[in-house]
């Protein structure tokens, strides 16, 4: 018996290095999963993964800002799939500029992205879970979120309000069996943070900074964080609700 053995996992962002890596560690120990992401050919590569290595899975385009196209791919992936018992909020986007470099524009995106797009996301599958009485969600959020992060000031005011949002829906739905927890990476090597470093005057130094400011000696990897996920997705961490768990390299050690 495998810890999810039987469940259906949502993964948003499912095609990218975090998500995917999520996504066939779910898969691995028993989930169905569904593979959500914009880009569907990277979902669909993902999902492919998946299946040739005896996994269940199936890809679902989805634009997270876009509640019709959450409904829509929630209401496909539970026909498909069956009953969502997991979902990981994973899919994020970032710009690396000082606030008074931004425009309200890019808050925009960011906002929507970052944090509208989980709450799209969790008002779709909870109720679900409310009438089951059973639901693990996992917010992907961001030591951004706790500790602040230069050149990131709407990214991590997204974050951080993430992380105030899981904390808030980890009371209010534990009666019902559900639990809500927050995974914070740290700098992990993924596109998103290769696209984050472009926007810095020296991409490569900056990632070398990174590295050497984290005490374990190098960046994260998508398997790191998908360890983290996937032990709150389980019942293993039955009894754990309303945490952040960063995965730095022991670049931040919140208390």
């Amino acid at each position: 018996m495998q810890r999810f053995d039987g469940k259906t996992a949502i993964v948003t962002g499912g095609g990218g290095g975090i998500g995917g890596a999520t996504c066939r560690r779910l898969a691995a120990e028993g989930a169905k999963v569904a593979v959500f992401d914009m880009n569907l050919e990277a979902a669909e590569k993902v999902a492919a993964d998946i299946r040739a290595s005896g996994g269940q899975a199936a890809a679902f385009a989805c634009n997270i800002t876009d509640r019709a196209q959450v409904d829509a791919a929630v209401a496909a992936a539970q026909a498909q799939l069956g009953p969502i018992a997991v979902l990981v909020n994973n899919a994020g986007w970032d710009i690396f500029k000082p606030f008074t470099k931004t425009v309200p524009a890019e808050w925009d995106r960011l906002i929507s992205i970052n944090l509208t797009g989980a709450l799209h996301m969790l008002h779709a599958v909870l109720p679900g879970m409310v009438e089951r009485k059973y639901g693990r969600i996992v917010n992907v959020a961001s030591d951004a979120a706790r500790g602040g992060s230069s050149g990131e000031a709407v990214y991590s005011a997204c974050k951080g309000g993430l992380v105030a949002l899981s904390k808030t829906l980890a009371r209010e739905h534990a009666r019902q069996s559900i639990t809500v927890n927050v995974v914070c990476p740290g700098p992990t090597d993924t596109a998103l943070l290769a696209g984050v470093a472009e926007g810095a005057r020296d991409p490569a130094k900056l990632i070398e900074a990174f590295k050497s400011a984290i005490p374990l000696g190098r960046l994260g990897q998508g398997d790191d964080l998908a360890s983290a996920i996937a032990f709150f997705g389980s019942d293993d961490a039955g009894f754990v609700t309303g945490q952040v768990l960063s995965v730095s390299g022991g670049l931040t050690m919140h208390g």
